[in-house]
């Protein structure tokens, strides 16, 4: 009780400053960093969409072997992102992260060079993938509690929803130019050129991150295996003793379980069987995989237009009733969107009408995602003590994002043996009941 009324009043401190809020582009620290997660997550944005055509052509679209790359991936993310935050909070997290975003170009660079010139043959070209996903995701694990972290460290505390703000519409942007620009090159260039340029731009990002600078208490405790548990245990009782969070944590655990499978195995397996090789529109400019960056930039669309909005205003008091209108227009967009496709399955739409509308539902959606995140990552950032804000964010972070892996690897058990209209289906049923949890809860409604 005591560290939640501690909490509590953290909280209600920051909402006390009303003056007129400075621009966050005007501390040197925050544009370094701006700038290095812009040239970071184009990689990002153009590996991904690479990576996840480029399994199912090497596997003759077989939707299992996508989804336990995802699964492995992810795995191998939630269970090092413990350590990550604990590393975060004990160096210097503008190190931390150019030294990761070297480390990942270098990587990428030279894997690369062996598909080229080593390994030839398709199940040997996975294999090389698996161990890539595996080595990126240890370093991503380390670079993302970090950079989640360092905002407070550079900006003051009243300035964290714009901050998180212009990166939300730096991150939905990229969502609009990577992904056309992946299209693209996915289109033109060979495979291993574009994981070459995506390699390159994680480099330019640790260039930009070298420089970031800021004060900083250091620990004169030494790193050890006990120190590192002990870390991770402070971080976990920080989070059981705000129970609200801690309800929160665990809605959007299952909430990622149900919607991450639309995102990552449903629309490239969409775009794969049900796109290519029908007579979609403007099929005689387009490629197929092109619709998912349409699909993409619908999204980045809306999240743009709700950043600029919230970019514009400090954190309410209180999130709670935004948090549960969000979540059921969501339920309702989901549940159109999963009717939607079936009816298309069953010949009563065709699929230029499916496209327009799952098109217009991942516009909505951006919008109200938007709602959720940014609120909800302030609010995180205001109430927890700085030395402490890597080890909770990690927390934070498995909480919400633990069963992502078993989710993709299951949704590609149901892709391979039910089909994706069955995927939408239980995807939307299971998101509608975490979402019923959340309207009722009422630890959610002290947000």
């Amino acid at each position: 009780m005591e560290e939640e009324k501690k909490i509590e009043e953290q909280t209600n401190k920051v909402e006390e400053q009303p003056e007129k809020l400075r621009n966050v582009f005007t501390y040197k620290n925050y544009t370094l960093a701006f700038l290095g997660a812009l040239v970071s997550n184009l990689g990002n944005i153009l590996y991904n969409f690479a990576v996840s055509f480029y399994i199912l052509q090497l596997t003759g679209n077989n939707a299992f072997i996508q989804g336990l790359y995802l699964a492995v991936a992810g795995i191998v993310y939630v269970v090092v992102t413990l350590f990550g935050g604990v590393i975060s909070d004990r160096f210097h997290k503008g190190k931390i992260m150019f030294i990761c975003d070297y480390l990942k170009g270098f990587v990428l660079i030279a894997f690369t060079l062996l598909l080229m010139f080593v390994f030839q043959d398709a199940n040997s070209k996975v294999v090389v993938l698996f161990i890539i996903a595996v080595i990126s995701n240890i370093i991503a694990a380390i670079f993302s509690p970090a950079a989640a972290s360092l905002l407070p460290c550079i900006v003051p505390k009243k300035s964290l929803q714009q901050a998180q703000s212009y990166y939300s519409v730096m991150q939905s942007g990229l969502g609009i130019l990577g992904v056309i620009l992946a299209g693209i090159l996915y289109s033109v260039l060979p495979i291993n050129t574009l994981f070459l340029i995506v390699g390159g731009c994680y480099i330019l990002s640790g260039v930009s991150e070298m420089f970031i600078n800021y004060e900083r208490q250091k620990s004169d405790e030494k790193l050890t295996l006990k120190t590192v548990f002990s870390d991770i245990g402070i971080g976990v009782k920080y989070i059981f003793n705000f129970k609200p969070l801690l309800s929160l944590m665990f809605a959007i655990l299952f909430i990622n379980f149900f919607f991450n499978p639309i995102t990552a195995n449903f629309i490239p397996y969409f775009i794969v069987t049900d796109v290519a090789g029908s007579n979609y529109m403007f099929k005689d400019f387009i490629e197929p995989e092109m619709w998912n960056s349409i699909i993409s930039i619908a999204f980045a669309v809306g999240m743009i237009i709700m950043g600029v909005i919230l970019s514009t205003q400090q954190k309410k008091e209180h999130i709670s009733k935004g948090l549960r209108i969000s979540f059921a227009i969501l339920v309702v967009v989901l549940s159109a969107l999963a009717v939607s496709y079936v009816i298309f399955t069953k010949g009563i739409i065709d699929i230029n009408t499916f496209l327009i509308i799952f098109v217009a539902g991942c516009m909505l959606v951006g919008l109200v995602v938007t709602t959720i995140n940014i609120p909800a990552s302030t609010t995180l950032l205001t109430i927890t003590d700085q030395d402490k804000i890597g080890k909770v964010s990690s927390v934070v972070d498995i909480g919400s994002q633990g069963l992502v892996p078993l989710s993709s690897f299951l949704a590609g058990l149901v892709l391979s043996g039910l089909g994706s209209s069955w995927l939408l289906i239980i995807c939307t049923s299971g998101f509608a009941l975490i979402t019923l949890f959340i309207l009722f809860n009422k630890q959610v409604s002290k947000l």
